[in-house]
């Protein structure tokens, strides 16, 4: 840079290429790069030079580990030949005002038609499985009680949930301009968290279930009426929307400005946040109170909940008597802990472990597995579930044999 001044030729400097190769991305990370070639670029400006910023394809056996930084830093300072800014200038960057660029999987540009498959089967065994599991569930009397109820609620919550984003990641998997409008952005944000934290208020009704059935079942039927199980969704519903309706729109608030480019694969708060030009450190500690708030309080509720269940099972005489306790709240906990163990890591966890690829992949997790797998946890290990299902496709083959 001490040279730039020396090349200026009359009222011309000479055209200015600068590239991006592989030397740079074996020596150096993501982050350190791309704010290395936005200060050039930047200062390359002051002096009123040409620039324009090569870059090139990843090299052909040489593995995802080498490929993903030459994409990622390609994506930062070279878009259809225009070098853009990461770092948020108010003055200087433009307002972001149409759409976002989600970039998501696009560093694994080879796999994605791959991708789009894996990603496709996944989403209709979760479809099939939670609408099966509502359909079991409205057509047996033996399992309309209380933890089935809960249950119907679950798996409607799991479609919403993850229809809130896997067809857009399927489309965006296809096509090159992975784009969104804000307005889409924000009408993701708000059925993706609403519909999650009505799933942490839920599962800890659930608990609440589980802790009645085991810890006091002689006035089970009394405390868990119908009505209650209504209030308990009602709340859950109520919480969820009330909540994440304020929170979103407080966000959608905030001026976008500067790079328009999420690295995430759907509008999740935390890389929506970092768009915004304004100091979002006060956002962000209200986001980590109201995560703390509503995802924390059910947590603790379902920890105290399982705490006494587990102390009343172990009082318990026979071997026998345990196993049975054990296995009606086994289903439960396994969900729990997928869903709280990917959520808390997620928006709990200190930013200096943060990666990109690490956040997608734990989104992943909460958005695409877990859904797919509540409905099998459920039914793979419930007798009453699998006994409801054998008698439907008793009765469909019955009716179906007496009409021919």
């Amino acid at each position: 840079m001490e040279r730039l001044p020396r090349l200026k030729t009359s009222d011309h400097y000479p055209f200015l290429l600068l590239h991006v190769g592989t030397n740079d991305t074996a020596k150096n990370d993501f982050e350190q790069i791309t704010a290395d070639y936005v200060a050039l670029g930047r200062r390359i400006k002051e002096f009123e030079a040409q620039v324009v910023f090569s870059s090139i394809l990843p090299v052909e056996g040489k593995g995802l580990g080498r490929d993903r930084p030459i994409v990622e830093v390609n994506v930062e300072v070279n878009i259809e030949g225009e070098m853009t800014y990461s770092e948020r200038e108010p003055d200087e960057n433009q307002t972001i005002s149409e759409v976002f660029i989600l970039v998501g999987f696009s560093y694994l540009t080879r796999l994605q038609i791959l991708l789009f498959l894996v990603f496709l089967v996944i989403y209709l065994v979760t479809l099939v499985g939670n609408l099966l599991t509502i359909l079991l569930i409205k057509l047996n009397p033996s399992l309309h009680t209380p933890m089935y109820f809960f249950l119907l609620n679950l798996s409607f919550l799991e479609i919403c949930y993850t229809s809130s984003v896997v067809p857009q990641l399927l489309a965006h998997l296809l096509v090159e301009q992975k784009t969104l409008s804000i307005a889409g952005c924000a009408a993701q944000m708000y059925i993706f968290t609403i519909m999650g934290l009505m799933e942490c208020c839920l599962l800890a009704a659930m608990a609440y279930d589980r802790y009645i059935a085991i810890c006091n079942p002689l006035h089970y039927r009394t405390i868990m009426s119908g009505q209650v199980c209504a209030q308990l969704v009602g709340a859950s519903w109520t919480i969820g929307i009330l909540v994440e309706v304020a929170q979103t729109t407080w966000i959608f608030s905030l001026p976008f400005c500067g790079s328009n480019r999420i690295h995430h694969f759907f509008c999740d708060i935390p890389p929506v946040i970092k768009r915004a030009c304004t100091d979002t450190s006060k956002n962000q500690i209200v986001v980590l109170a109201l995560s703390v708030l509503f995802i924390m309080s059910p947590f603790l509720l379902i920890i105290l909940s399982y705490i006494c269940i587990i102390s009343t099972i172990l009082k318990l005489p026979s071997v026998e008597g345990r196993r049975k306790a054990f296995s009606t709240c086994s289903s439960h906990l396994m969900v729990v802990t997928l869903f709280y163990g990917t959520a808390l890591f997620t928006y709990l966890r200190p930013k200096s472990i943060s990666t990109p690829e690490g956040d997608q992949l734990i989104s992943l997790m909460y958005t695409v597995v877990t859904p797919v797998l509540n409905p099998i946890i459920y039914t793979l290990r419930n007798k009453e579930v699998k006994g409801a299902f054998r008698k439907t496709i008793g009765k469909s083959i019955s009716s179906h044999n007496q009409r021919n």
